[in-house]
């Protein structure tokens, strides 16, 4: 699946894995951006795998002209050794019917590179938030237990929301009156099958998501990276003006992000 562009694939285990879900918004798409451009991650290869629809693009961390006209795939794959960090940028959507097995090739190339841990970047549609994520903030967690032993302090510490379980069968009762209980994250492409096989292989996963509508989601985008680097510390992060309000990391954006909205409307239409 992993298809190097090193003569010798160097991926150390132990690496901490960062990979986004084509998901409401893009917004873990975006906040990878961010992760990757402002550190300098050094581009290692790409996954090569027929569950994702083809496509080819410009370099989109391009900084002059002379890197601009790199090629890049839709799953490239980066990596920085000071962070001890491999990230995985995913810019194509899922071929129908091939969820299932992208999250197993996914699953296999991870144990395989003896990754230490996965994050998996997300989003969830707004309007489906129940009363208690109204209000708040907007950002949740999951940890998969294996993950859960080793970061529970740190998380506790962070004074994260975990993710609400919501009620699968409404009305529906078991015989010993409870109702039964899962997660939900509508909108948020692999992420919630991808979680519940990951707890059957008991392997290290945090699902991190915020809740955005579609629209102009760099704000979301923004927040999800903050939150990502509260808990692994990639970035230097400083107190913004507000009062109390969560330290901001000093993020890069990479020079695609002008192209998000296309080119403006022509004046002479009207």
């Amino acid at each position: 699946m992993f298809v190097s562009c090193e003569k010798e694939p160097n991926i150390p285990k132990g690496y901490t894995l960062i990979v986004p879900a084509v998901s409401v918004g893009n917004v873990g798409q975006l906040a990878v951006d961010l992760v990757i451009h402002t550190l300098g991650m050094e581009r290692i290869g790409y996954l090569h795998t027929d569950c994702l629809l083809p496509m080819v693009g410009n370099n989109p961390f391009a900084t002059s002209q002379e890197d601009a006209t790199q090629l890049a795939t839709g799953t490239e794959v980066y990596r920085s050794v000071e962070k001890n960090l491999v990230a995985v940028q995913v810019r194509a959507p899922l071929v129908r019917g091939k969820q299932s097995e992208f999250r197993r090739r996914l699953l296999e190339w991870a144990k395989q590179c003896g990754f230490s841990r996965v994050v998996l970047l997300t989003s969830s549609h707004a309007y489906e938030r129940i009363d208690t994520q109204m209000t708040g903030t907007q950002l949740r967690y999951l940890l998969s237990p294996q993950l859960e032993k080793e970061v529970c302090a740190q998380v506790e510490e962070l004074e994260w929301t975990q993710l609400e379980r919501r009620r699968l069968y409404p009305g529906v009762e078991t015989r010993e009156g409870q109702e039964h209980t899962g997660v939900f994250i509508p909108g948020g492409g692999i992420a919630r099958k991808f979680y519940q096989e990951c707890c059957e292989a008991d392997f290290p996963l945090a699902v991190l998501l915020t809740f955005c509508a579609e629209g102009d989601n760099i704000p979301d985008a923004f927040s999800l990276a903050n939150y990502v680097n509260q808990w692994l510390q990639l970035v230097p992060s400083r107190k913004s003006g507000a009062k109390g309000a969560p330290l901001q990391a000093e993020w890069k954006v990479p020079s695609s992000w002008t192209l998000l909205f296309g080119n403006t409307f022509p004046p002479n239409l009207f």
